[in-house]
């Protein structure tokens, strides 16, 4: 893996631009100075080495991530590594992330991972004296990880759940499932997919896999109605994913009014199924609130709803509380009943629902992440 310096710290406040080699899958982003090793804790003028280790770099989510936690990195003088999947589900590249990370000697690893196969390097980085923590999805078990700072992605799933019910008015409901994998279970996938069946008013059938709901009966969210689920399908969490999901949905039945997408980009191939079908009046929902999509198609209220999460302030917080630890500080504290610090979400759609409180594009466009 090549590594390209660059500086971050109090010193490089004035220079933001950072410059970036992609290698191998993995792109490398590191401060200038030595890394501080996870042995011993550091001075206050020292600066802390922490590894960022993404799903990918070609989701907006991840590198809005990347963005704010390099603008903390500088702020907190952390010598910061930045390194991604190929794809979304490439764990290799991420194990050795977490490799190079030990061998380092980093202080503290932040990871959003791409499985469970990355379960035993974390466990691994702890042994060795980093502190790690797991950005945006809680491990599978969470003790994999020290703390997680994350959405509550099954209220995620909920809000837009409750929308879609509300906005039917009791209405006949026959619904697409644009999941993540279909063969692999990562629990932002089953929280997203069961938080939007428990607020439309239907049981998921298991806590650990998508696609065990009975296939047809009674949403009971809004004023109830039967439903219908016509296919689960996976996506990636791409565009061209989201739009060979969708036509195979229409292939199973083309009467579907509802679409349920694991994040935007799933959801706006999935427009792009239905438009060249000639489908419209079909309810699109979604996940993320990047500003790409808060200022698009939201707006345009081609997506109905969406909830909008804050990817850089866990990346912010977590850059924050590895250095804060290394210098002598006390460790993140989980609320009560929780396997994650929530950092917050809110729904966004330009028709709202008396039913569900929401915000409008403009009032999300504030707190919007991406460009």
């Amino acid at each position: 893996m090549d590594t390209l310096r660059t500086v971050h710290g109090r010193a490089g406040r004035r220079s933001s631009a950072a410059v970036a080699v992609l290698a191998a899958g993995s792109l490398v982003l590191a401060a200038c100075g030595g890394s501080s090793g996870s042995s011993g804790a550091v001075g206050s003028n020292d600066q802390v080495g922490v590894s960022l280790i993404l799903k990918t770099l070609s989701n907006p989510y991840f590198v809005s991530m990347r963005k704010d936690a390099e603008a903390e990195a500088a702020k907190d003088n952390v010598s910061l590594t930045v390194a991604a999947g190929k794809t979304d589900g490439d764990t290799q590249t991420q194990i050795s992330a977490i490799d190079n990370a030990i061998s380092r000697g980093d202080k503290g690893i932040l990871i959003t991972t791409n499985g469970d196969a990355v379960n035993s390097e974390l466990r691994k980085a702890k042994q060795a004296g980093l502190f790690v923590i797991a950005l945006d999805t809680v491990p599978n078990p969470a003790s994999t990880v020290d703390v997680t700072y994350a959405t509550d992605n099954e209220q995620a799933g909920k809000l837009i759940g409750q929308y879609g019910a509300a906005k039917l008015n009791g209405g006949t409901a026959t619904i697409a499932m644009l999941d993540l994998f279909n063969n692999q279970v990562v629990s932002v996938d089953t929280n997203r997919d069961h938080g939007f069946l428990e607020g439309m008013g239907i049981d998921p059938g298991s806590k650990t896999q998508n696609g065990q709901e009975a296939k047809s009966g009674k949403y009971t969210g809004g004023k109830g109605g039967s439903y219908t689920v016509a296919c689960h399908q996976p996506t990636q969490g791409a565009i061209p994913g989201g739009k060979t999901a969708m036509e195979n949905c229409l292939s199973a039945n083309s009467g579907i009014n509802v679409v349920y997408t694991i994040n935007e980009p799933a959801a706006e191939g999935a427009l792009q199924a239905l438009d060249a079908a000639g489908k419209s009046n079909v309810m699109v929902l979604t996940i993320d609130g990047s500003c790409t999509y808060v200022n698009g198609l939201l707006t345009q209220a081609k997506i109905a709803a969406d909830s909008a999460q804050y990817p850089g302030q866990m990346a912010a917080k977590g850059v924050k509380a590895v250095a804060d630890l290394a210098r002598g500080g006390s460790k993140p504290v989980l609320p009560s009943g929780k396997d994650f610090i929530d950092t917050g979400t809110a729904l966004v759609t330009a028709n709202p629902v008396t039913a569900v409180d929401s915000q409008t594009p403009d009032q999300a466009a504030k707190a919007c992440w991406g460009s």
